[in-house]
């Protein structure tokens, strides 16, 4: 898939102004270190993105710009799980159950309980995991060979997207800006991604 160089460049560029830190070095060598371990583990989160998705279209049925945005995402994610799992196929890797990393739940151990701030919160914590993703696929890509590489850029422009609709969407559950709860949830991020971690993770900290 062909992008416009300039265009990812600015979407990239966008998320790392949005995010409060970088992905650690450590982190980046750990995911070199544990290829399969990595590919199984962004199956499984291909997997969560759409079932996110899924969740919010059976919870919130009177939103039709949410329904229409989370129906395009959640078949957009389950595209990518299947190229995913092509590719850990096509390597002879054993796709297999995982625990998964404390950071998503990290996140959602803060989301108001009560409606419209449990709406707004779930929708930040969204755009927060997309932005990271896309972060930590910029990340590797130099560091990739050829056929990773090529399918990690080309995922991209689809998660900064996926990014800009969730902060869409809470701001307009907020009906305003959400940069408060942005702020508060990205405390929570910049901790758990810098911190270590026992067990490496597509979403992981770093592991000694």
């Amino acid at each position: 898939m062909n992008q416009n160089p300039d265009s990812v460049a600015q979407s990239l560029q966008e998320i790392h102004d949005f995010l409060p830190c970088a992905t650690p070095q450590q982190w980046i060598d750990n995911a070199l270190a544990n290829q399969d371990l990595m590919l199984i583990d962004h199956a499984h989160c291909e997997k969560k993105a759409a079932s996110t998705a899924l969740s919010l279209m059976y919870r919130y049925v009177d939103n039709s710009d949410l329904l229409n945005k989370m129906s395009r995402l959640a078949r957009e994610e389950l595209r990518h799980f299947e190229q995913v799992l092509a590719i850990i196929d096509k390597r002879g890797v054993d796709y297999c159950h995982l625990t998964p990393a404390r950071y998503a739940a990290g996140l959602r151990k803060e989301v108001r309980t009560e409606d419209p701030g449990r709406l707004v919160d779930v929708l930040v914590v969204g755009a927060i995991i997309e932005a990271r993703s896309c972060e930590r696929f910029a990340a590797l890509v130099p560091f990739l060979d050829q056929e990773l590489a090529d399918f990690y850029s080309s995922l991209l422009k689809s998660e900064a997207r996926h990014y800009r609709d969730y902060l869409a969407l809470a701001e307009q559950a907020n009906q305003g800006p959400v940069t408060e709860r942005v702020a508060e949830f990205m405390a929570i991020e910049q901790k758990l991604v810098l911190e270590p971690d026992t067990e490496f993770r597509f979403h992981s900290g770093p592991v000694a």
